[in-house]
């Protein structure tokens, strides 16, 4: 924040409270930002030095499927993935956008790398890494959405569900309920949501802002070092 200048009658001088550098501003409000979002973010310098992990990103490089921290850098989890992350970034610095496709068994991560600098700039500047979002990865908005509306647990677990893909008949049998169960709780969901239908529910869900629903953030630190 900005603090102007004031008179101090007293001494009668000008008292001058310095507002901090404009670069730390910026960063510590990208940092911020990078927190609120529902979505894996990882900020990286040109050689993979891990500058910046958001709190999604940090639950995926602690569960070591596709990523992980080496010595403070990104890394995939074989030398050939760890390869491909360290090309993405660099060509990323250059300003050249990627597309990543990491692999663990019959599973994927895409993560996309984004240039934070322009090549005329002059300096290649740091990398942000967006992490695709992973099927029975928690969507954090949606329970944003449920407190909004008032859902209780098993309607938000309803709606979950529904997102998912599931129809009411699948749902009764993954929550162990009778199918009459879950369609009033379907119903509940509409009435609370003022939705017509349950395409429209989901619909309404899909375009949820990716913001977490309290606030996440921690000092600005690469996890715990793994050894290599």
């Amino acid at each position: 924040m900005y603090i102007s200048t004031e008179q101090h009658p007293s001494s009668g001088g000008v008292a001058s409270s310095t507002p901090p550098p404009a670069a730390a501003m910026g960063q510590d409000f990208a940092v911020r930002v990078l927190d609120e979002i529902d979505y894996g973010l990882i900020l990286v310098s040109v050689d993979g030095t891990l500058e910046h992990v958001n709190h999604l990103a940090r639950h995926e490089i602690a569960r070591a499927r596709f990523l992980r921290n080496v010595n403070g850098r990104i890394a995939g989890l074989s030398v050939d993935q760890t390869e491909e992350l360290q090309r993405g970034v660099r060509w990323a610095a250059r300003g050249r956008r990627q597309m990543l496709t990491l692999r663990n068994g019959g599973k994927t991560l895409s993560v996309a790398c984004v240039p934070l600098s322009e090549p005329f700039e002059g300096q290649q500047g740091s990398v942000l890494l967006m992490l695709a979002r992973q099927t029975g990865t928690q969507n954090l908005a949606v329970t944003f959405f449920a407190q909004t509306h008032g859902l209780t647990p098993a309607e938000e677990g309803v709606l979950r569900a529904l997102c998912d893909g599931m129809d009411v008949q699948e749902v009764a049998a993954h929550n162990g309920v009778s199918e009459s169960t879950v369609r009033t709780q379907v119903r509940s969901l509409r009435e609370k949501t003022q939705s017509t239908s349950i395409r429209q529910l989901v619909q309404q869900v899909a375009a949820l802002p990716p913001v977490v629903p309290i606030s996440l953030a921690l000092p600005a630190q690469p996890g715990p070092q793994l050894a290599a």
